[in-house]
């Protein structure tokens, strides 16, 4: 029954209308939302993440006009802020999907705690996961720590069908709001390749799904390790911002295309495999699960540090992967575990630096799977890959960009030189540098570390370690 006091909608990493069961329940009442921008999160949303919350927001904003409902903006500390809304509106109800980084649960308790003595209803709902991180368990009732025996659990679960949009009833009296534009959240440094590359928002997110349901789904196993194929969902930031929630996409990829999409379906399960690891572990975006790379020989090294990040250290594939993420905040899967990999391998840097600079230029950066994935890259987490597995940049680059289709989009002083030399310049003689119109240590830098030398310290470095 529709009541005269109206109800809260807190909206977080749930920016859609379908499928949304914190919406669901508001929607019982007459209701207004509100984003909150958290100043206090440790883990802010870096700098191409903001630049696509804003443009979520407001395609939100826009949706939610057009139902008659109200989405307010307000800036600060979230207790205090929804402590003066409810006192402000008399609010009958405060709804929100729950969110699993460490300092949001302690947060939403404490809000949660304020809400129930202060006699305002209040409920938490699962709008971002398959299932819940408490969920799964081992047979011995713990977390899981190696991704497969988790997979073949999460297969066996009933994912619940999303719902559609329900009736909405906006509570008809204004609220004040900040201005968002205010905030900052546009690049100032970068943002013209992210216009192009991106169309935030939820109706943007049902496009992406449809055409990758379409067009690319049947070809996904055999192209997504190729980073010149269309071969990839690129649905993560529409899934970290909950554009979509992860139910929808189970259900339309399954119903769509059925045991072909595995594949597919199993990225789905890495995703919720880190948010079952970032519950279990909270210190996992800064400590090494394994406690002894507490002990590891890390370089400090801010020159390397600095080639790494801008896409000059003299390796093709590295170097366009990482050209590739500041242009258009995103960078392809394989990819990405190679420019990881020569982060704490080759130049024995902390993963962690590689996890802040993913996070502030990402626009899908999940603190959940960014961390789980950087210390699987590195060796020191759970499922980890084996410190000794290496990736050759030079070999990744002529298997997985044979022509360097891929390095010539994004390193253009390369874009005369044929393969085999164009994945290790180099290597190629004097006349065909010259020809290509390529002077090394000028147009492009001679790699910035050997990669033999480079295996064989790394190799040495674990040796310092005692398991």
């Amino acid at each position: 029954m529709i009541q005269e006091k109206p109800a809260i909608l807190w909206l977080r990493q749930d920016l859609r209308l379908a499928d949304n069961p914190a919406l669901q329940a508001a929607a019982n009442n007459p209701f207004f939302a509100v984003y909150i921008w958290d100043e206090q999160d440790p883990w802010s949303p870096g700098g191409a993440s903001r630049w696509w919350l804003h443009k979520s927001l407001n395609a939100l904003k826009l949706s939610l006009r057009e139902r008659g409902v109200q989405l307010i903006f307000k800036r600060g500390n979230p207790l205090r802020i929804l402590k003066a809304l409810t006192q402000e509106i008399k609010a009958c109800g405060v709804y929100w999907n729950r969110c699993y980084e460490p300092y949001a649960i302690n947060r939403d308790k404490e809000i949660k705690s304020y809400l129930t003595n202060a006699g305002i209803p209040c409920q938490s709902f699962n709008g971002s996961l398959l299932a819940e991180p408490w969920e799964i368990q081992t047979k011995t009732k713990g977390p899981y720590q190696v991704f497969t025996p988790f997979w073949k659990v999460l297969q066996t679960l009933s994912v619940p069908k999303p719902s559609p949009i329900p009736d909405l009833h906006g509570w008809k009296t204004p609220v004040s709001s900040n201005a968002i534009e205010e905030w900052g959240f546009k690049p100032t440094t970068w943002g013209q390749g992210l216009e192009k590359a991106w169309q935030p928002g939820e109706r943007g997110a049902w496009e992406r799904l449809s055409r990758f349901l379409e067009e690319e789904i049947e070809t996904y196993a055999s192209k997504r390790d190729y980073p010149s194929e269309n071969g990839t969902s690129h649905l993560s930031p529409y899934l970290h911002w909950g554009e979509l929630s992860p139910r929808q996409i189970w259900h339309q990829v399954s119903s769509f295309h059925g045991v072909e999409t595995l594949p597919f379906l199993r990225q789905l399960g890495w995703r919720e495999f880190s948010y079952h690891l970032l519950f279990h572990f909270p210190e996992l975006p800064s400590k090494s699960l394994r406690s002894s790379f507490d002990r590891f020989p890390w370089e400090v090294n801010t020159d390397a540090l600095k080639a790494w990040q801008t896409g000059k250290t003299g390796y093709p594939l590295v170097d366009a992967g990482m050209r590739e993420l500041w242009h258009t905040g995103a960078m392809h899967n394989r990819v990405r575990m190679v420019v990881a990999s020569f982060l704490v391998k080759h130049l024995l840097l902390p993963w962690q630096k590689g996890e802040e600079w993913f996070w502030d230029t990402l626009v899908d950066a999940d603190l959940a799977n960014n961390a789980a994935s950087w210390q699987w890259v590195a060796g020191c987490g759970a499922d980890a890959a084996p410190y000794f597995r290496i990736f050759n940049p030079t070999l990744q680059s002529q298997k997985f960009d044979l022509k360097g289709t891929y390095i010539k989009q994004w390193v253009p002083e390369l874009k005369a030189l044929d393969s085999p030399y164009i994945h290790s310049p180099w290597q190629a003689p004097p006349e065909v540098l010259e020809k290509a119109g390529i002077n090394l240590g000028t147009t492009y830098p001679f790699p910035i570390v050997d990669h033999t030398f480079a295996r064989i310290r790394a190799l040495q470095a674990l040796k310092t370690l005692s398991y």
